[in-house]
């Protein structure tokens, strides 16, 4: 689906964590990490539990310069992702962390 496709079900009243989720990726590939903001903090709002949007919420405010917030975005998603058991999100979240305290 696209961008426009889902803002759509958004308008409608169709809100969910992954909408958001999915939304906020997209607005972060295109360039629009503002917004990709907004919505992964939102899916995080309605699921604080989801490690891949925790992950894309790092990388968001990472883009934006916005360090410290990226690297608690990163430290609470690896707790999450360990808890939950997804290695392989951890792991990449600790990379990126790594990157992030280098800076």
């Amino acid at each position: 689906m696209d961008r426009k496709t889902l803002e759509e079900m958004l308008a409608k009243g169709n809100d969910n964590p992954l909408l958001r989720y999915t939304l906020g990726s997209l607005c972060l590939k295109e360039g629009a990490a503002e917004q990709a903001v907004t919505h992964l903090q939102e899916a995080l709002r309605q699921d604080p539990q989801h490690s891949a949007s925790w992950k894309a919420l790092g990388k968001a405010l990472a883009s934006l310069q916005r360090t410290d917030e990226a690297i608690v975005a990163y430290i609470k998603g690896m707790e999450v992702a360990e808890i939950k058991g997804d290695v392989q999100a951890a792991k990449e979240m600790a990379v990126f962390l790594k990157r992030l305290q280098k800076q």
